[in-house]
């Protein structure tokens, strides 16, 4: 069975008319709803909707945290991530079974994302440069590997979620949790794909950039990236080439930047590495997507 976890967010009506739609395409799934707005339940809106499974934080924690508390009352084998802003097309999502049934490394399939101008996204390389690891999309959408297991639309092995330990709450509150997740899969020996078979509609909408500054996003951002790789980067070279960018990358992006820079710094102390189950080396990763 596959349980569909629903971070949620404000956005009470998008969430309600993409449940709306979406529902016919998911009778044989578990539905959970994690509702991270303590301002404002959902019980009563969600009440009409039979078997639908609704978790309320009593504080926001963002949407990494929001996928693991769904993910520990998930009874199903996959866990589909789905935005409130997902719209799916049909039910081929089911198409990803298959990929894990013909390969035990497999950890996650990630879909076609259609954006308002038509553009389909959802494949993405990840790679490194000038001392830091970055990512972009990629033009070719063939299936193959992929980047990271997309957060908003993807199905992923519970099993290996649980083995990874889920999304690190050290990213709190956005960005880069589903790429530190997909990395440590394929640090572990795991596998991410994308099938591009499977599409839905995903008109991202900015809740982030409603209640949240621009300059307080980038520091985010920024902060997150550096967590990222002082958490995951364990070759001397990289870490050696990071050392010598870091000072002028922060100082070239501003005050966002000195901002995430210490915010960093801060929670240095709360990263916890992957030192055990190291089955592929940062340059065997990177070299992957050349």
């Amino acid at each position: 069975m596959i349980s569909v976890i629903i971070p949620t967010f404000k956005n009470k009506q998008l969430l309600i008319d993409n449940l709306n739609h979406n529902l016919p395409y998911l009778q044989d799934c578990e539905i959970i709803i994690v509702n991270d707005d303590p301002t404002e339940s959902l019980k009563k809106d969600i009440k009409k909707f039979k078997k639908i499974i609704l978790f309320e934080n009593k504080k926001n924690l963002g949407f990494g945290q929001s996928i693991n508390i769904g993910a520990k009352k998930a009874r199903g084998n996959y866990l589909m991530f789905l935005n409130n802003d997902v719209q799916l097309s049909n039910d081929n999502y089911q198409l990803a079974i298959n990929h894990f049934e013909n390969n035990e490394n497999m950890f996650s399939v990630s879909f076609a994302q259609t954006e308002k101008n038509g553009t389909i996204v959802g494949k993405n390389k990840i790679y490194w440069q000038k001392g830091f690891f970055q990512h972009s999309s990629v033009n070719n959408l063939n299936q193959g590997i992929n980047g990271w297991a997309e957060g908003g639309s993807c199905i992923i092995d519970k099993k290996k979620f649980k083995i990874l330990g889920g999304f690190d709450p050290i990213y709190s509150p956005f960005y880069w949790e589903d790429i530190d997740l997909s990395y440590r899969a394929w640090k572990t020996g795991y596998e991410n794909i994308f099938n591009p078979e499977i599409k839905v509609i995903h008109h991202h909408e900015s809740t982030i950039g409603k209640y949240f500054s621009n300059s307080r996003i980038k520091s985010i951002a920024f902060r997150n990236q550096l967590l990222f790789i002082w958490k995951n980067i364990n070759t001397n070279n990289l870490i050696k080439e990071h050392v010598i960018y870091l000072v002028p990358a922060v100082l070239k992006g501003g005050l966002p930047f000195i901002s995430g820079f210490f915010q960093a710094l801060f929670k240095l102390p709360q990263i916890k590495k992957l030192n055990n189950n190291i089955k592929l080396s940062d340059l065997e990763i990177f070299n992957k997507f050349l």
